[in-house]
């Protein structure tokens, strides 16, 4: 189980438009999973790889959550297709949120044009994953790139990096051989999250509209004033 993870518009579905087909052409039958809000215009580009396909919208649940609630059916869903892999691209609304498991291979994607500092406040998403994918490298210079590469690897120092060109596929195979590389994992028994998701639920999680401490229930953070940070 491949998990594809990032935040919105940084090209995952560019990445699994290219890893697919390297996939198919080393003999690894693969299926996929888009998990999405309210709707995803990916089906078209899922469709055209021709490979099984499966969308999950969450509603008003949060994305990540829906997914970790799914991924034991999704892995059912899978031998049912007599599928080798499945890869799973996640909705990267919540930088806060890690869905990856112990027993997945966690693959991060960023935009290679964003701040150096962006991939610091995605968290566990960078810190814990195996591969992180560089975007859109065609917008940046060597030498920008090179600075974001040595500030990844000190936020993750285990994990492989690797520069991607997602309009022409430049640097998908890299990335396909390292997939392949990894070891498979035949059962998810007992698999766990590598990190703990947001805590919740409060009034607002489950339907509150109205505005004020008097209707704020459950799991509530605060600003505290003096120090400017919140609890």
């Amino acid at each position: 189980m491949i998990m594809i993870l990032g935040a919105a518009s940084v090209g995952k579905t560019s990445v699994i438009r290219w890893l697919v087909p390297y996939l198919k052409e080393n003999r690894i039958k693969p299926c996929l999973c888009k998990i999405d809000c309210l709707y995803t215009n990916d089906s078209e580009t899922y469709r055209n790889l021709n490979v099984p396909y499966v969308v999950g919208l969450s509603g008003d649940i949060c994305p990540d959550h829906f997914l970790v609630s799914n991924l034991c059916e999704l892995w059912d869903w899978k031998e049912k297709q007599q599928c080798d892999s499945l890869i799973i691209e996640t909705a990267g609304l919540c930088s806060r949120c890690c869905p990856a498991t112990e027993h997945t291979l966690s693959v991060c994607v960023l935009d290679a044009t964003a701040s150096t500092h962006s991939a610091k406040k995605l968290g566990p998403m960078v810190t814990l994953s195996d591969f992180i994918v560089l975007t859109k490298i065609d917008m940046v210079s060597q030498a920008e790139r090179e600075i974001l590469i040595h500030s990844l690897s000190q936020l993750n120092q285990g994990a492989k990096i690797f520069p991607v060109d997602g309009l022409v596929g430049y640097g998908v195979e890299s990335l396909g051989h390292a997939i392949l590389s990894a070891p498979p994992v035949d059962v998810y028994d007992g698999d766990m999250l590598r990190h703990t998701m947001p805590s919740g639920v409060c009034s607002y999680c489950i339907g509150e509209k109205r505005v004020g401490s008097a209707f704020q229930q459950g799991v509530v953070g605060k600003i505290h004033f003096e120090s400017g940070v919140s609890s």
